[in-house]
């Protein structure tokens, strides 16, 4: 008979404890997948710095090339490469997309640039590389908001806050992005 006394607050005890460790557990699921999915952006940054020496080595070929975009390449990828937090990747990252994008729009004046299948491919390969960037940016910022929802929702919310977790922060593009680069000649 005394076991059933101390079974009317060994049950509700058990029940709040069951439910802080699946709150637990269902945060830390959503704070890896966001890891992961940052993780993702990044292999795919990566890839693209890996593609543009080669770039800016065909383009050198061009004999009138403007070598001051060239330079601002190098830069911004050497500024992306030492990057070590998400926000100055992400600084680093809008670098080199302005950077590219000014290559990208001056090569149309070099009929033998554009001539060059080095370059066509590699241009072709950089094209695919920006829409996996953009892809998974996309599945990045999902995960995010997966998870801020989490820490934001009641109950869950309560676990959060007690044992740290932090909201992130989504990838927004740079102001100005939307709309096209403006290159003269």
């Amino acid at each position: 008979m005394n076991w059933k006394k101390h079974l009317y607050w060994i049950v509700p005890v058990a029940v709040i404890l069951l439910w802080i460790v699946l709150s637990y557990n269902s945060l830390v699921k959503s704070e890896v997948e966001v890891d992961t999915a940052w993780s993702q952006v990044q292999t795919v940054y990566q890839r693209r710095a890996d593609l543009i020496p080669n770039l800016v080595e065909i383009v050198k070929g061009a004999s009138d090339f403007e070598r001051s975009v060239l330079t601002q390449i190098t830069e911004a990828r050497s500024r992306w490469q030492n990057a070590r937090t998400p926000e100055e990747q992400v600084s680093a990252t809008n670098n080199l997309e302005s950077a590219i994008s000014r290559l990208l729009v001056i090569s149309e004046n070099y009929p033998e640039l554009k001539s060059n299948t080095n370059f066509l491919a590699l241009q072709d390969e950089l094209a695919g590389t920006e829409n996996r960037v953009s892809v998974e940016r996309q599945r990045y910022n999902e995960k995010v908001g997966e998870y801020n929802i989490k820490l934001k929702k009641f109950p869950s919310n309560i676990i959060a806050n007690l044992f740290g977790f932090r909201e992130k922060e989504f990838f927004e593009a740079k102001p100005g992005s939307e709309e096209a680069p403006n290159i003269e000649f």
